[in-house]
Order: C-alpha cells, then sequence, then structure tokens
C-alpha cells in the first residue's frame, strides 16, 4: 500500500479520480493569493511560483502534468507569483508519523504503518484540544498528509502573527518547556512567601498540558529508543515503574525513579514533546504544504481533509482507487 505511485499510476489518478469538491473551501477562497510548487519527478518541489486564478485552471493543469507532488502556500501574498506583499499565513502543526521521536510500532526508520499513523492522529487530537480549550482558536482544519497530519490555523490572530510568537504558541501546545515549580502564595497575607509544586499537581493550564504530554510519552515507550539525557538504566526504570502513572500517582512514580533522575525525565521528556512537531513548518510564514486532495506518490495515499477526527481512518478514506486495482492484480498474479 505505501509504495511509489507509477506515472501511469499518477495519471489515472488525475485524470479518472481527482475532483475539484475535493479542495477544501479555504484552499479555493482566495485561490489567486497563493503560491503553487509542483514536483514533477520525485526530487523535490523545483517548479514554483505557480498562481492559478480559479480552481478550473488548476483542475487542467493536475489533469495534464500529473505531477509526483502538489503544494500550495500558507501564505496570502498581493503577488503570489514572485511571493511579494506578504499579507498573512496560516498557522501550522505538521506532525508526521516517520519522525516521531517515541513509536509504540516497529517500523524501520522512514517507513510508516497504521500503528504509527493511529499513533499521529492521537497526538494532533490532543493538540487541537488544546489550540481549541486553551487558546481559543476555532478555525482549525486537519488534513491527512499521507504519511502523518497537518493542522493548519486560520484564525485572523494567528494568521498575522510574526515568527516569534507562533515559536512560543508552539511551545505552549507541544509541552516544550518544563513548567517553573516556584510560585507565589495565592494568600495575599503570606505573599513574601512561595511554595514549591511539581508539574502534576496541579490539574490545570500548562502544567496539566505538560503533565499529560509527558505521561503519553511514557505510556508509549518501548525500551530500545534512545533519548538525549536518559541512559538505558533509566529507560528501564521507567517503564518499571509506569503503572504508576496510569493511577495518577506521579508521586509514587518519582519516588521510586528518585527526585534527580525525575529531573532527567521531565527535561528530556520537553525536548521529545517539541520533536514531535515539525517546528521549522509552525514558525515559517512562507511555507508551502501539500495540497488537500493530492497525490502523495512516494505512499500512494491521497491528501485529504478530515472530517471526522476522532475516528478517521486513512485506510478507508486516503487510498486510492489505483491502490486496490493494484492488490488485485497482485492476487490474480499468484493465482
Amino acid at each position: 500500500m505505501f509504495g511509489k505511485s507509477s506515472v501511469k499510476e499518477r495519471k489515472q489518478f488525475y485524470r479518472e479520480e481527482w475532483n475539484l469538491k475535493d479542495l477544501p473551501d479555504f484552499i479555493t477562497d482566495e485561490l489567486p493569493r497563493r503560491e503553487f510548487g509542483f514536483d514533477h519527478y520525485g526530487r523535490g518541489p523545483n517548479d514554483r511560483y505557480k498562481v492559478f486564478k480559479n480552481p478550473d485552471f488548476l483542475r487542467r493543469f493536475l489533469k495534464s502534468k500529473s505531477p509526483f507532488a502538489a503544494y500550495i502556500s500558507i501564505a496570502y501574498y498581493r503577488n503570489p507569483r514572485s511571493r511579494e506583499d506578504w499579507q498573512k499565513a496560516e498557522y501550522v502543526f505538521d506532525v508526521d508519523a516517520k519522525d516521531l521521536p517515541i513509536r509504540s510500532c516497529s517500523c524501520d526508520e522512514g517507513e510508516v504503518c497504521e500503528e504509527c499513523l493511529g499513533q499521529s492522529l492521537e497526538i494532533v487530537n490532543n493538540l487541537i484540544d488544546t489550540l481549541d480549550g486553551d487558546l481559543g482558536l476555532k478555525n482549525i482544519h486537519l488534513i491527512y498528509s499521507g504519511r502523518g497530519y497537518h493542522i493548519r490555523i486560520l484564525d485572523e490572530d494567528m494568521m498575522l502573527a510574526d515568527s516569534d510568537l507562533r515559536g512560543e504558541v508552539l511551545k505552549y501546545v507541544a509541552g516544550a518547556t518544563v513548567p517553573k515549580s516556584s510560585y507565589p502564595n495565592p494568600d495575599p497575607s503570606m505573599a513574601a512567601s512561595n511554595f514549591n509544586f511539581q508539574h502534576f499537581t496541579l490539574p490545570i493550564g500548562y502544567h496539566k498540558i505538560f503533565t499529560d504530554r509527558v505521561k503519553y510519552n511514557i505510556q508509549h515507550l518501548k525500551g530500545n529508543e534512545k533519548i538525549d539525557g536518559i541512559n538505558p538504566k533509566l529507560l528501564k526504570d521507567i517503564i518499571k515503574f509506569r503503572h504508576f502513572l496510569d493511577e495518577d500517582a506521579w508521586g509514587l512514580f518519582k519516588g521510586n525513579i528518585g527526585p534527580r533522575r525525575y529531573n532527567n525525565i521531565v527535561n528530556a521528556m520537553a525536548n521529545v514533546n517539541l520533536a514531535t512537531i515539525d517546528a521549522k513548518v509552525s514558525i515559517d510564514i512562507k511555507r508551502i504544504l501539500r495540497l488537500p486532495s493530492s497525490l502523495h506518490s512516494k505512499v500512494s495515499m491521497k491528501c485529504v481533509e478530515v472530517e471526522n477526527r476522532e475516528n478517521f481512518d486513512p485506510f478507508k478514506y486516503a487510498v486510492p482507487k489505483f491502490v486496490h486495482e493494484r492488490k488485485d492484480e497482485e492476487v490474480a498474479v499468484k493465482k
């Protein structure tokens, strides 16, 4: 299923299966202000600075060229053909199954499978819940990209944000910073004193985000990971005592690990949290991403908008017809 698409299969897809109705509205709205890029030979997007006046011009191009990959800018320009007069840009989170620093599957490096794609969906669902619930962002679209997911955010405040603000939001949503442990006493009469709290004792706000992300990572460890700051002995003990986290007994988990080694864990996991998302994509205000509705020819999967993110199944909604035909031919040959 994840084999490379042939030229014949690409032509079949764009001429027989691709449809304008599969383009999301947020793509077709103000289409002429976006830059398009194409990869025709599988060596990266080298056909850039394309502009289409309307979706029908795009349809004709795709059916004629059947590109190896199609991309669209997250940015809006007054002059997209030269990428001049930048106006605003989507805010994007890119989670790629093949690049997850902790994967519960047994895929080889660079490969993906049903299990790690499912894990990627769990991760993006958690991120979207935080973007919505904590930050109040509402204009959020989820795209299955072929080997992972793109969260594309079109809330105006974030579309106008610079790279610095995008980076700060990324660190908050990802749980990429260890929470500070010293906080002012909420009692005004004792304002001079401080209480020290661990992140897991405050089940609200950023502390909860960080705690949930760390717990998720620990639950998905297999024991063969190489994580900076965590040696093999500590990794073994994390797995040995992680059952306490299922009971939300963080204190018992920390007690068995020890305070010094626990600090090593939380610092290492903050880095893992950040590595789960492609940070370069999130802070780049001129990025191009795979065009929803297009074909990811490296893995023969469609890039599609996710309508129901709780139970989306890429093997039901993102497999081109030619893949099924390919499988039928293989079965016929074996017979």
